[in-house]
C-alpha cells in the first residue's frame, strides 16, 4: 500500500481500530468482531456495521465466503488491511513514547477503568 493512500485512512477511529484488531488473528462474523472489539471501545451494532461497510468499500476487509448459517457473514483484514492496522499500532507506540517523555504514565489498577 502506498503512503498516500495509507494517509487517508490513519488515524483511525477508536472503533475501526478495534474493529481491525479484531480481525488481526483471523476470520471472524460480524458479532464475534462487535463481541472482541467492545473490550476495547463501546460499539454498538450499528457502529459495527457502518463500520464494516466502510473497510470493505476501502478494501481494507473483505467478506470471507464461509458461513455456517446463512444470516452471518465472515470478514477477514487484507492485505491493505493489515497494513494500514500496523501503521495506525506504529503511530500509537509513538504517542504513547511521546506522552512518556512528557512524563504522562500510564492509569493503573482501579482508576485506570474510571471515566473522567
Amino acid at each position: 500500500m502506498a503512503a498516500s493512500i495509507l494517509k487517508d485512512h490513519i488515524p483511525l477511529t477508536p472503533a475501526v481500530f478495534a474493529i481491525l484488531l479484531a480481525l488481526a488473528d483471523g476470520e471472524k462474523h460480524g458479532y464475534a468482531i462487535m463481541q472482541e472489539a467492545r473490550e476495547h471501545t463501546p460499539m454498538g451494532p450499528g457502529t459495527l456495521y457502518g463500520s464494516l461497510d466502510r473497510l470493505l468499500t476501502a478494501g481494507l476487509v473483505e467478506e470471507t465466503g464461509l458461513t455456517d448459517d446463512e444470516r452471518r457473514r465472515y470478514y477477514r483484514l487484507t492485505p491493505s488491511g493489515r497494513q494500514t492496522l500496523a501503521a495506525e499500532t506504529a503511530r500509537l507506540e509513538q504517542a504513547a513514547a511521546f506522552a512518556r517523555r512528557k512524563g504522562v504514565k500510564p492509569l493503573t489498577g482501579r482508576t485506570a477503568g474510571a471515566r473522567a
